[in-house]
């Protein structure tokens, strides 16, 4: 009983003798900053640079234009699917989001979308810069520069400090000027890391959305409608207010189905100026992309810490009466993220559990025909029996002519 009594005493005494002498180490990140003047006049096309940190997707003929998070777009040579090539990189600091209607290139800079000429990939012009179409599109970190600056990098320096006490939960906050980021062995967890009578395909994740002679971009609350009959001249048409939390955008026939952290919207663009909201349906909160047919639309919700939600699933949603859209089934999954459909064909990118690929010609009962493991997926694209995958190790190319055993066709690899 004794020594039970005093083995805490002297912990507790070890611990009040030692606190002086705790350490925490910061990774301190402050922004590099170019004019804007500067970033503009840098839009055209360089030599080719590695993957780093693969996004968004867009296939457009024989092109695929792969989004570097925050630091511009790949531009692919797919003629060999067996053997894409990367041609050159279009540094736009910021982008996210990428779409292409005949020889033009339309992406984010952070809060403004820029129009590029790419008839020459090699070669790439900047035609217009639109601001403010994203406003929420701040910089990160709580860094906020004016109108003349860009944040175009980050300069990371070590910190180590003597403290009294523990150091402070959570990863990461803002002290003063200064993003600090708790390093992994403090924290014990690392940091984990998209001709003219072609028509372009985006992946699920995508904020635009080309049809016809409009484009169609979402920021947090609303539709901006561009005229881009004149391609590389967009018009600002309308501005439609949406709610809140918007995050994707998917066009089939005349409908746009936006995905948010809430749920499910479905706008007519019958009157492409002007879409109409027709029917929506509300679920928990979490991350929420949407692709749809005539009759079912598939919607992926995740837990995610930008989200706030814990839901892990794929829901099929009843749109044959668009007004009133009801909640068919929910299947359980593990992180899913982007989501393609061909026919009777459903492809789920399961976030670190891989790629399935589902025939969802009874929705009652999905009957999952293949999974790829061993990759953390992030983005799909399926057409022509070839599928693009974004994942964290690169992009990814199958043959899925026979969907239960896909042939691996080609691999861009991350060079971390």
């Amino acid at each position: 009983m004794r020594k039970i009594i005093l083995m805490p005493l002297l912990v507790f005494a070890l611990q009040s003798c030692l606190k002086d002498n705790v350490t925490k180490t910061y990774s301190i990140f402050e922004p590099i900053y170019k004019s804007k003047t500067e970033v503009l006049s840098e839009i055209k096309s360089s030599t080719p640079v590695s993957i780093s940190n693969p996004g968004k997707i867009y296939m457009y003929g024989n092109y695929i234009f792969l989004n570097e998070v925050n630091k511009g777009v790949h531009i692919i040579d797919n003629s060999n699917p067996a053997n894409p090539s990367i041609k050159a990189f279009i540094n736009i600091p910021g982008n996210v989001d990428i779409a292409v209607k005949g020889s033009t290139l339309y992406a984010d800079l952070f809060t403004d979308l820029v129009v590029v000429d790419i008839s020459n990939p090699l070669d790439a012009v900047l035609k217009k810069m639109i601001p403010k179409i994203f406003p929420e599109r701040v910089y990160a970190a709580g860094f906020v520069a004016d109108s003349s600056k860009v944040i175009v990098g980050w300069t990371e320096k070590k910190i180590k400090e003597s403290v009294d006490g523990p150091p402070p939960a959570g990863g990461g906050w803002i002290r003063g000027d200064r993003f600090l980021l708790m390093s992994a062995a403090q924290s014990g967890t690392a940091g984990s890391s998209a001709a003219p009578a072609v028509t372009g395909i985006a992946g699920s994740m995508s904020r635009f959305s080309i049809v016809n002679d409009y484009l169609y971009a979402v920021n947090n609350s609303s539709i901006k409608v561009f005229d881009i009959s004149a391609v590389s001249d967009p018009q600002l048409k309308n501005t439609v207010g949406v709610g809140w939390n918007i995050e994707t955008i998917y066009p089939f026939k005349n409908k746009l189905f936006l995905g948010s952290s809430n749920g499910m919207f479905i706008f007519d663009i019958t009157n492409p100026v002007t879409p109409a909201r027709e029917g929506s349906l509300s679920h928990f909160r979490a991350c929420d992309p949407v692709v749809a047919d005539d009759d079912y639309a598939f919607v992926t919700l995740r837990a995610g810490t930008f989200c706030q939600g814990t839901n892990n699933q794929l829901d099929v949603v009843n749109v044959q009466n668009v007004q009133s859209p009801w909640l068919v089934k929910t299947y359980g999954l593990t992180n899913p993220h982007g989501l393609a459909k061909d026919g009777d064909l459903l492809f789920v990118c399961d976030g670190s559990d891989g790629l399935k690929i589902y025939n969802k010609s009874n929705v009652f009962s999905l009957q999952l025909l293949s999974h790829i493991k061993n990759i953390e997926t992030y983005d799909v694209i399926a057409w022509n029996n070839r599928l693009l995958v974004v994942a964290k190790g690169g992009l990814y190319q199958y043959n899925y002519s026979n969907p239960s055993s896909l042939s691996l066709l080609s691999k861009l690899k991350v060079n971390n």
